[in-house]
């Protein structure tokens, strides 16, 4: 239409001049008004047609539908990710108990644990690429190829590195292509509801965590070690690979940018604040999520108690999510992100400091879980509210980057400073 327009009222005016030249020819000009405006050539109404459209309406997300299937898959793949890996701690209590890897110090095992996270922050800005080029579905089933391959690998091995580079790097880059090519799809998909489908959504790493603890630990009990990795790579594929093919984005509809850097971002003083924010966040909560369960053995309690420990910690933070998430929507992302990060660093030091027995460690378990992941269930509604929702794929592969530090030395941070101290935490 565009293209024929200006032709036919070229063709007009051409025959009207060729036949008459007076009054014939202020009839074609008034056959070519549009809203009492005059067009008198082709080339005028070529330029008026190359105005933006008004059809370029501001996208308005379902706030809901198809939006709660997608929460679903995050949840589950939440619980099959982070969850799964919230286990690594009755996984170092194992090894620590029983030398199952001769010559490797407590040190090597919590390297191993810091590695599965920083790994998966470190392939965030390549996931965030592979997205935009591939799509969402490819960079979720590469890392649901790298998360059972590692997982396989690690049941069958025997020296100290080959635990590095299985369930170190390799389940940590399984793990960074499925969060990151899942974690910006909820917000797409609702306005109002967007904290509150969120924290649902990340629910799943702590009742996956639950789960898994148990499950962990029944199982390298009574199957052995390298069963239990098969059995809980099996799962994981299964599992996240339905969730990779129901998951849908809106990455056209909200025009979203698929950066995988952005230094225009750093000029922002509030971002910089943000990145502080998950900076300090995750130097507390990986000592918190690997050595509650090592805690517990370091006040004599048996290591069924110390998984325990460690179930009921993940128990808290899955229902700890959700109403923080609700009540973000109406007190304010940033306001509940403050208020709960502050009871986290408090409960450690009213509780966990007098946790000398089994039921105050339980308490404390249930207690600080609620708030202990508080970053995780914020970070996405936050940054969509600091930066747009535009710019949050490439603020959050910054922030991923940004936490690869902390995540990998948190935890041997923790244990040189307990070793250092004949084995005490306080």
């Amino acid at each position: 239409m565009t293209n024929c327009t200006p032709s036919l009222a070229q063709a007009q005016f051409d025959g009207n001049i060729t036949s008459h030249h007076g009054a014939e020819s202020k009839e074609v000009l008034s056959t070519n008004s549009v809203d009492g405006s005059e067009k008198i050539s082709g080339v005028g109404e070529r330029k008026a047609r190359e105005v933006p459209p008004s059809e370029a309406k501001l996208d308005v997300p379902p706030n809901g539908g198809y939006g709660w299937v997608c929460v679903a898959c995050c949840f589950m793949i939440n619980a099959h990710t982070w969850g799964l890996n919230s286990s690594y701690g009755v996984f170092l209590a194992h090894y620590l108990d029983t030398k199952t890897f001769q010559g490797a110090s407590s040190l090597d095992f919590a390297f191993v644990g810091g590695l599965s996270i920083s790994q998966a922050l470190l392939v965030s800005p390549i996931a965030t690429i592979c997205t935009r080029l591939y799509g969402t579905r490819t960079t979720l089933l590469i890392g649901v190829f790298f998360e059972t391959v590692s997982l396989i690998g690690a049941s069958f091995a025997k020296e100290i590195y080959q635990l590095f580079l299985s369930q170190g790097i390799a389940f940590g880059w399984g793990m960074g292509f499925l969060f990151v090519g899942s974690v910006g799809i909820v917000p797409q998909w609702f306005t109002t509801r967007r904290s509150l489908a969120n924290g649902i959504a990340t629910a799943g790493s702590g009742f996956g965590g639950l789960m898994y603890s148990l499950a962990t630990n029944a199982m390298i009990q009574n199957i052995s070690l390298g069963w239990a990795f098969r059995v809980l790579g099996v799962l994981a594929l299964v599992v996240n690979l339905i969730c990779a093919c129901l998951l849908k984005d809106r990455n056209k509809q909200v025009g979203s940018s698929q950066l995988a850097f952005d230094y225009y971002l750093f000029k922002r003083i509030e971002y910089l604040l943000l990145l502080g924010f998950g900076f300090f966040s995750m130097l507390g909560y990986i000592v918190l999520l690997f050595s509650l369960p090592n805690y517990a053995s370091s006040i004599g309690l048996t290591p069924r108690q110390g998984s325990v420990i460690g179930a009921l910690l993940n128990l808290g933070q899955g229902l700890g999510r959700p109403p923080i998430g609700y009540f973000s929507d109406s007190v304010g992302r940033i306001n509940m992100a403050l208020a709960m990060t502050f009871l986290a660093g408090l409960f450690s030091l009213v509780i966990w400091v007098f946790a000398s027995s089994y039921g105050v460690l339980v308490f404390y378990a249930l207690i600080g879980g609620t708030v202990a992941g508080t970053f995780w269930t914020t970070i996405a509604p936050v940054t969509a509210e600091v930066v747009g929702l535009q710019n949050v794929p490439a603020a959050l592969s910054i922030t991923w980057l940004a936490l690869v530090l902390p995540t990998t030395f948190s935890e041997p941070i923790a244990l040189e400073i307990t070793a250092a101290n004949d084995g005490r935490y306080l």
